[in-house]
């Protein structure tokens, strides 16, 4: 992915108002963002950590949508392992978070979402790169797929994700 500026990422936000983007706060490593192992950047907010964030760049362009992480997994599933949806890496318990995006425009105001399992931390491009581990029990599947066959998967699943987001009318086709 090519380095974004702070400006370029606010400017982005597609399901939530300018204030909202403005408010949210970005990691404070920022600056050293690991760009070139990126295939989206994700992050939670660190002064909220229920918020969170994801931006894409496609053929539309750049891209952020505003997240709310759900505050825990609850029912049975609640003490188990849990598999991220974008990059298939199994975490334990808390590894794994549903993400849930209100839909761009007069549907999203209504209050309408969509929602994912991704990593807790959103750091996808990370695990599967083998450059972030999951934590003590949490392993990456093994799979005989070379690493840009990973990578372009889990582009399908985090940019599906993200045009379910803006176009709310087609979600369900």
């Amino acid at each position: 992915m090519e380095p974004f500026t702070e400006a370029q990422i606010r400017a982005a936000f597609i399901n939530c108002s300018q204030g909202d983007a403005s408010r949210i706060k970005l990691p404070a490593d920022f600056a050293a963002t690991p760009w070139s192992d990126l295939d989206y950047f994700g992050w939670v907010d660190p002064s909220a950590p229920l918020r969170a964030a994801m931006v894409v760049a496609d053929e539309d362009g750049l891209r952020a949508i505003m997240l709310r992480k759900a505050d825990r997994v609850s029912g049975r599933g609640a003490m188990r392992a849990s598999l991220c949806q974008a990059c298939l890496t199994s975490h334990p318990a808390g590894g794994v978070s549903l993400f849930t995006a209100a839909y761009a425009g007069p549907s999203g105001r209504n209050g309408n979402s969509v929602g994912e399992l991704f990593c807790s931390d959103l750091a996808c491009s990370l695990y599967l790169r083998g450059l972030r581990r999951p934590r003590s029990g949490g392993v990456r599947v093994e799979e005989t797929l070379s690493l840009q066959e990973r990578v372009d998967r889990e582009l399908r699943k985090i940019h599906g994700f993200v045009r379910r987001v803006a176009e709310p009318s087609t979600a369900g086709r």
